[in-house]
């Protein structure tokens, strides 16, 4: 019997055509989709605002039955006790603000062409030309840089990258403008600034005007600019929608991975809600470059989160102590049912 181990042999991509004055042939075909029966440019209409929705639901489960009290930004009383708004009234707003993005949406797609394959090559081939210096296209390291970055989505997550900073940029810049002219501010922004104590499906309650040019508008201009394909689309769109709710769920919860990766986190975004850090904290929803970069970060915020952490243990003390206080007190009635 022969026990011989074969291992298997790798070729080498041929990366020939990098080098080339004239850009290589195509054969494009249409790419497959994700899910046979949703192009993939409609899944990422519908996956943000399932995502929405979901992790929504999360956070209300874990408000409703009181689970990581000790994490909570703010008290629980002082939802209801600070908010100028209903909860029903957000609900119904952040539907209506999710049917004009749709809507936007729908209208982008009907006028993007389906999604191609086939152009691998060319596109490779084009961005050397674009970028790369012609004392380096020679270099072997660069072609396999720019092959197995392409092959194996670096280039994407790179546009994805890139769309953070263009979101950042437009939404900083807009919404700093809707707080410094009082005329915006009385007829759009004031609407998101009635909750003082955010919670998650809150996060897009806005005026609708506003929701569509600092939401909607701004994520598109993020998509057209980088050429998002409708995958990297899914990607940016759906993780945005999620970095948005975290930034409103109102808990600083120790191991959330938005709240660790970035420093624009919940409570950075809080004290933007509290009167006396509306003018500071502009930056949304990543990074907090523009904040430094103009100043209008809030001075106090390493103090103002071990104040908040202070005053939430505080509280969860008290809400343990009620727990136990109820439950010797059934214990105490079931004694007396029993004589």
């Amino acid at each position: 019997m022969n026990n011989t181990i074969v291992h298997p042999t790798y070729s080498k991509p041929d990366l020939s055509f990098l080098n080339r004055s004239t850009p290589p042939l195509s054969n494009t075909t249409l790419r497959p989709r994700l899910f046979e029966k949703y192009d993939d440019a409609i899944i990422s209409l519908v996956a943000p605002v399932v995502a929405y929705w979901a992790y929504s639901l999360y956070f209300h489960i874990i408000d409703m039955n009181k689970l990581y009290e000790q994490y909570r930004i703010h008290p629980s009383e002082e939802v209801a006790k600070r908010n100028k708004v209903g909860r029903l009234e957000v609900f119904l707003e952040v539907l209506w603000q999710h049917t004009i993005q749709t809507v936007f949406g729908l209208i982008l797609y009907h006028y993007e062409e389906l999604p191609k394959t086939g152009m691998e090559n060319y596109n490779m081939w084009r961005f050397k030309t674009m970028f790369v210096p012609k004392e380096l296209c020679n270099s072997e390291l660069i072609n396999k840089v720019i092959y197995y970055g392409y092959t194996y989505y670096a280039f994407s997550f790179l546009k994805i990258f890139v769309g953070f900073l263009l979101i950042d940029t437009w939404q900083y810049w807009l919404h700093r403008l809707m707080h410094t002219s009082k005329t915006l501010y009385k007829l759009f922004h004031s609407r998101h600034h009635r909750l003082y104590v955010p919670y998650a499906y809150g996060a897009l309650y806005n005026n609708p005007v506003e929701g569509f040019l600092l939401d909607t508008l701004g994520t598109g201009i993020a998509m057209i600019v980088t050429k998002l394909s409708p995958r990297e689309q899914i990607i940016l769109f759906t993780f945005a929608t999620l970095k948005t709710v975290d930034d409103h769920c109102g808990y600083a919860l120790p191991y959330d991975p938005f709240q660790w990766l970035f420093p624009n986190n919940a409570v950075y975004h809080d004290i933007h809600h509290q009167p006396w850090g509306i003018k500071s904290n502009f930056a949304q929803p990543f990074f907090i470059f523009w904040d430094k970069l103009t100043k209008t970060e809030y001075k106090g915020y390493v103090e103002y989160r071990l104040q908040q952490r202070r005053v939430t243990i505080d509280k969860y003390k008290e809400f343990l102590a009620k727990r136990e206080q109820e439950r010797l007190s059934r214990i105490e009635d079931m004694k007396k049912k029993a004589i």
